[in-house]
């Protein structure tokens, strides 16, 4: 199957087959449920792609590899950027905030983390004390000015949000890119490195 993976893609069709046998015992219970999993950042080979399975509770997460040949279905984050949010009440009112404020950009965004996995299943997987996580694909330089002025937007809102620009070299947070000074922590699949530039 050829696609195009990248971090916080949602992947269908991991089974226990493709873990060890002294996997922790939620992770044997939550897999045959045919939940999605998440791609993370890390070094595969070319028929693998890595991924992470998450559980019920916060600490569960584990870190796996699938092959690719096994993927049944792709969900990237911005495919539940416009769902139709009357089918999720009890994140409704928060996500207008957000849709409202994204729909003046010109980018590439959706959820990630415990809402997106929610919005991709409605398995209700989002607490109180969850934060809306985003991603923003920014393919093009993103200038200082315009990553300040979202970051003021998105604080006026009082929603507890974490945002990620993905850049063609990895991840970088919002907040630290509209910094005005100094250098950034860029999330690459190898590693992560401090860079001036992270579309450099």
């Amino acid at each position: 199957m050829q696609m195009h993976l990248q971090a916080h893609d949602l992947l269908w069709g991991m089974t226990l087959d493709f873990l060890q046998d002294d996997v922790p015992v939620w992770v044997k219970d939550t897999v045959p449920q045919g939940h999605p999993v998440v791609v993370r950042r890390a070094l595969t080979d070319t028929a693998a792609v890595a991924v992470g399975i998450r559980g019920k509770a916060r600490n569960e997460r584990y870190a796996a590899h699938m092959p690719i040949a096994a993927i049944t279905k792709q969900l990237k984050p911005e495919a539940l950027s416009d769902l139709n949010l009357q089918c999720f009440p009890h994140l409704m009112n928060q996500l207008q905030i957000i849709q409202k404020i994204m729909q003046q950009k010109n980018w590439t965004w959706g959820y990630t983390g415990s809402v997106g996995f929610e919005l991709a299943t409605s398995i209700k997987t989002v607490t109180a004390n969850s934060d809306i996580d985003l991603l923003i694909r920014t393919e093009e330089f993103l200038h200082k000015d315009d990553a300040k002025q979202l970051v003021q937007q998105l604080e006026h809102t009082e929603l507890k949000l974490d945002v990620q620009l993905q850049t063609p070299n990895g991840g970088v947070a919002l907040k630290e890119w509209a910094r005005t000074t100094g250098k950034v922590l860029l999330k690459r699949n190898d590693c992560a490195v401090l860079v001036n530039d992270p579309w450099q």
